[in-house]
């Protein structure tokens, strides 16, 4: 028989239970990480823009922006490199009413056709832009990166946007070379436009900004003022909320959706908040339901937002209930629901997804050809036997599918609550 002291029982009790809990959480973030895919959401992974540039590169902003003005002045077509054998290549992508310029070809799996950007060189944009109603001057074009040459004879390159909304014309022109303006919902550089035609005035003095520093920013043409704006991003919590027995996960519904779409809350983070205080006012906000625990996931840029935010960042979460009792605010959801696990992973494996997207690409195959008149896409939401989903959630282009998808994979995961319970359940026992 084994007699213990109370007082050294009570600090091996307590030990172990820290240890219990430490191991216990670990392995809890860990089965979620596991599950994560460490891929670039769509929308990021800009491949322009994974360093910022030393000043001295020529591929930097103001390093190329001399470049550009020099090439402009010269009044030329003929390549950069012919002015300045050692300059970047300057590639130019024209946007009209936020829609990039894209062509496509086909693919040889035959899972619908291949779109690409259409992105011009300098001397192709100007010859394009000859007689049009666009200048092109420096300060319509807005640097985006630029990417250097490593392999030998391979030159630097460096990336623009512009705007070409003020010519209609130029829509048929391109259409000769199969390329067209199409809702693409990609690029910072929409964004960036975007952001450019908010920021003509200076928000504080009133008068007109100026672009400075190739576009990456503007300035209050003021000379009292000079006040310095950067564009602006809007964080957004996204979360799926899980309740105690990880069993159910908590979808809601917004009006503005097609039919029955389901997805995770999501909201704006307010000024003095952390994310975390974020996703737990916003769920009880929307849903009355009150959240404890909240665990990262990943983040996602979102530059397809309205146009007075034209580029949102999205940070994910998974957020575990601490209630289940629904109270939906109406007047920002129109429903929300526990869904089983079940239910959800029956939603993932319909063949929606793949018809949808095959659909679409076939769509900007058309409207880059230039056929105005598309096929209806109401059948992208049945299964390929014609029987309707009971549910689905947004495609993998959306943070919140990989949110769910997450979820639904990776296995039963135990919230802090049931941890307690299993670690008393343990001390009891010895």
């Amino acid at each position: 028989m084994l007699l213990f002291n109370s007082t050294t029982t009570t600090t091996t009790v307590a030990a172990f239970s820290h240890l219990l809990s430490l191991r216990r959480s670990h392995r809890r973030i860990s089965a979620m990480s596991t599950a994560v895919k460490f891929q670039p959401h769509a929308f990021a992974g800009n491949p322009i823009k994974s360093k910022t540039p030393k000043s001295t590169d020529p591929i930097s902003p103001n390093s190329a922006f001399l470049t550009l003005k020099t090439h402009l002045l010269s009044n030329t077509h003929d390549p950069i490199s012919s002015i300045s054998p050692n300059s970047p290549n300057f590639r130019v992508l024209p946007f009209r009413k936020g829609r990039p310029l894209a062509g496509s070809e086909p693919d040889p799996l035959k899972l619908g056709p291949k779109w690409h950007l259409g992105w011009l060189s300098l001397g192709d944009c100007k010859k394009l832009l000859d007689g049009s109603e666009v200048e092109l001057k420096d300060d319509k074009l807005v640097y985006l990166g630029g990417k250097l040459g490593f392999e030998e004879g391979e030159n630097d390159e460096v990336y623009w946007a512009i705007d070409v909304s003020e010519d209609g014309k130029l829509v048929e022109e391109l259409g000769k070379k199969f390329l067209s303006f199409v809702e693409l919902r990609t690029l910072m550089a929409r964004a960036l436009l975007e952001w450019h035609g908010l920021s003509h005035f200076c928000g504080h003095c009133g008068f007109k900004t100026v672009p400075m520093e190739a576009g990456r920013r503007v300035q209050c043409s003021n000379e009292l003022c000079k006040k310095r704006i950067y564009p602006r991003v809007d964080p957004v919590v996204i979360m799926l909320v899980i309740d105690r027995e990880n069993d159910r996960a908590l979808l809601s519904r917004q009006s503005r959706f097609v039919p029955r779409m389901w997805s995770c809350l999501a909201g704006f983070i307010e000024p003095g908040e952390s994310l975390e205080e974020a996703v737990r006012r916003e769920t009880w906000e929307e849903t009355g339901i009150e959240v404890g625990e909240v665990v990262y996931h990943s983040s996602q840029p979102w530059p397809v937002g309205p146009s007075s935010m034209p580029c949102q960042l999205m940070v994910g979460f998974f957020a575990f209930a601490k209630s289940l009792e629904i109270n939906v605010d109406k007047d920002e959801l129109e429903d929300a629901r526990w869904h089983s696990r079940e239910e959800v992973k029956k939603a993932l494996s319909v063949a929606e997804y793949e018809k949808a997207q095959k659909t679409s690409a076939t769509k900007v195959d058309q409207i880059c050809k230039g056929i105005k008149q598309c096929q209806n896409f109401s059948s992208d939401y049945n299964t390929e036997s014609g029987e309707l989903a009971p549910m689905f959630i947004p495609g993998p282009f959306a943070i919140a599918h990989h949110l769910i998808s997450t979820w639904v994979s990776q296995g039963p995961v135990s919230s802090s609550e049931n941890q307690l319970k299993d670690l008393s359940t343990s001390l009891s026992n010895l």
